[in-house]
Protein backbone atom coordinates (compact mmCIF):
# COMPACT_ATOMS: atom_id res chain seq x y z
CA UNK A 1 0.00 0.00 0.00
CA UNK A 2 1.34 3.66 -0.83
CA UNK A 3 2.34 5.73 1.65
CA UNK A 4 -0.63 8.24 2.88
CA UNK A 5 -0.92 12.00 0.66
CA UNK A 6 0.86 14.31 3.57
CA UNK A 7 -1.34 17.18 2.81
CA UNK A 8 -4.18 16.17 5.12
CA UNK A 9 -4.94 15.01 8.43
CA UNK A 10 -6.02 11.47 9.54
CA UNK A 11 -8.08 9.49 12.48
CA UNK A 12 -7.83 6.45 13.72
CA UNK A 13 -11.48 5.61 12.20
CA UNK A 14 -9.70 5.76 8.98
CA UNK A 15 -11.18 8.80 7.58
CA UNK A 16 -8.57 11.93 6.10
CA UNK A 17 -9.43 15.95 6.24
CA UNK A 18 -8.34 18.13 3.77
CA UNK A 19 -8.08 21.30 4.66
CA UNK A 20 -8.91 24.42 2.33
CA UNK A 21 -9.18 27.49 4.29
CA UNK A 22 -12.16 26.90 6.26
CA UNK A 23 -13.65 24.20 4.20
CA UNK A 24 -12.51 20.44 4.02
CA UNK A 25 -12.83 17.99 1.89
CA UNK A 26 -13.62 14.44 3.64
CA UNK A 27 -13.31 10.68 2.65
CA UNK A 28 -11.84 7.41 3.48
CA UNK A 29 -8.15 6.01 3.33
CA UNK A 30 -6.71 3.44 1.16
CA UNK A 31 -6.17 1.47 4.56
CA UNK A 32 -9.82 1.50 4.74
CA UNK A 33 -11.27 1.07 1.39
CA UNK A 34 -8.46 -1.87 1.31
CA UNK A 35 -10.37 -3.68 4.32
CA UNK A 36 -13.95 -2.77 3.43
CA UNK A 37 -13.84 -4.55 -0.07
CA UNK A 38 -16.16 -3.80 -2.81
CA UNK A 39 -18.06 -0.42 -2.10
CA UNK A 40 -21.71 -0.88 -3.01
CA UNK A 41 -23.32 1.69 -1.59
CA UNK A 42 -22.76 4.98 0.21
CA UNK A 43 -24.77 7.02 3.49
CA UNK A 44 -23.64 10.52 3.61
CA UNK A 45 -25.23 13.39 5.41
CA UNK A 46 -27.17 15.96 3.49
CA UNK A 47 -26.22 19.60 2.69
CA UNK A 48 -26.95 21.52 5.50
CA UNK A 49 -26.35 19.28 8.22
CA UNK A 50 -24.05 19.51 11.33
CA UNK A 51 -21.48 17.06 11.46
CA UNK A 52 -19.44 16.84 15.05
CA UNK A 53 -15.65 15.31 15.23
CA UNK A 54 -15.70 11.77 15.53
CA UNK A 55 -19.41 11.32 15.62
CA UNK A 56 -20.97 9.12 12.98
CA UNK A 57 -21.68 10.88 9.66
CA UNK A 58 -23.33 8.04 7.74
CA UNK A 59 -22.51 4.64 6.51
CA UNK A 60 -20.33 2.55 3.57
CA UNK A 61 -21.44 -0.39 2.57
CA UNK A 62 -19.46 -3.01 0.80
CA UNK A 63 -19.99 -6.60 -0.36
CA UNK A 64 -18.24 -7.65 3.31
CA UNK A 65 -20.25 -5.36 6.23
CA UNK A 66 -21.57 -2.36 6.25
CA UNK A 67 -19.01 0.54 8.32
CA UNK A 68 -19.91 3.19 10.09
CA UNK A 69 -18.44 6.45 9.43
CA UNK A 70 -16.80 9.25 11.31
CA UNK A 71 -15.95 12.74 10.53
CA UNK A 72 -12.46 14.25 11.54
CA UNK A 73 -13.69 17.79 12.12
CA UNK A 74 -17.05 19.49 13.07
CA UNK A 75 -18.78 21.72 10.90
CA UNK A 76 -21.88 22.21 8.56
CA UNK A 77 -21.78 19.79 5.23
CA UNK A 78 -21.30 21.77 1.73
CA UNK A 79 -21.79 19.12 0.07
CA UNK A 80 -22.23 15.61 -0.79
CA UNK A 81 -19.84 13.95 -3.55
CA UNK A 82 -22.53 13.08 -6.04
CA UNK A 83 -20.77 10.98 -8.36
CA UNK A 84 -19.82 8.66 -5.15
CA UNK A 85 -23.46 8.19 -4.31
CA UNK A 86 -23.63 7.32 -7.98
CA UNK A 87 -20.20 5.09 -8.51
CA UNK A 88 -19.43 3.92 -4.76
CA UNK A 89 -16.58 1.90 -6.27
CA UNK A 90 -14.63 5.32 -6.89
CA UNK A 91 -14.23 5.03 -3.29
CA UNK A 92 -12.39 1.85 -3.89
CA UNK A 93 -10.79 3.35 -7.52
CA UNK A 94 -9.67 6.79 -5.75
CA UNK A 95 -9.85 7.00 -2.24
CA UNK A 96 -7.86 10.37 -1.80
CA UNK A 97 -8.95 11.81 -4.91
CA UNK A 98 -12.54 11.44 -7.22
CA UNK A 99 -14.03 9.18 -4.50
CA UNK A 100 -14.26 12.02 -1.62
CA UNK A 101 -17.01 11.86 0.72
CA UNK A 102 -17.98 15.33 1.69
CA UNK A 103 -17.41 18.73 1.95
CA UNK A 104 -17.98 21.19 4.71
CA UNK A 105 -17.03 23.99 6.61
CA UNK A 106 -15.19 23.82 9.59
CA UNK A 107 -16.88 25.29 12.52
CA UNK A 108 -12.84 25.12 14.48
CA UNK A 109 -10.29 24.92 12.07
CA UNK A 110 -7.71 23.76 15.14
CA UNK A 111 -9.50 20.45 15.59
CA UNK A 112 -7.44 19.32 12.91
CA UNK A 113 -4.16 19.51 15.18
CA UNK A 114 -6.03 16.37 17.23
CA UNK A 115 -5.70 13.95 13.79
CA UNK A 116 -2.72 12.36 12.78
CA UNK A 117 -0.28 12.99 10.39
CA UNK A 118 0.36 11.16 7.37
CA UNK A 119 3.58 9.51 8.77
CA UNK A 120 1.99 9.04 12.19
CA UNK A 121 -1.34 7.46 10.39
CA UNK A 122 0.76 5.25 8.07
CA UNK A 123 2.84 4.07 11.41
CA UNK A 124 -0.75 3.46 13.20
CA UNK A 125 -1.75 1.49 10.55
CA UNK A 126 1.32 -0.91 10.22
CA UNK A 127 1.03 -1.38 13.99
CA UNK A 128 -3.01 -2.42 13.06
CA UNK A 129 -2.10 -4.88 10.35
CA UNK A 130 0.48 -6.17 12.38
CA UNK A 131 -1.76 -6.63 15.31
CA UNK A 132 -4.44 -8.65 12.69
CA UNK A 133 -1.36 -10.85 11.78
CA UNK A 134 -0.85 -12.29 15.11
CA UNK A 135 -3.83 -12.62 16.20
CA UNK A 136 -5.53 -16.66 16.73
Amino acid sequence: MAASPDDRRYSKEHEWLKVDGDSATIGITDYAQDQLGDVVYVDLPASGTTVTQFEKMGEVESVKAVSDLFTPASGEVLEQNQAVIDKPELVNSDPHGEGWLIRIRLSDPAEAEKLLSAADYDAFIANEARDEAIRP
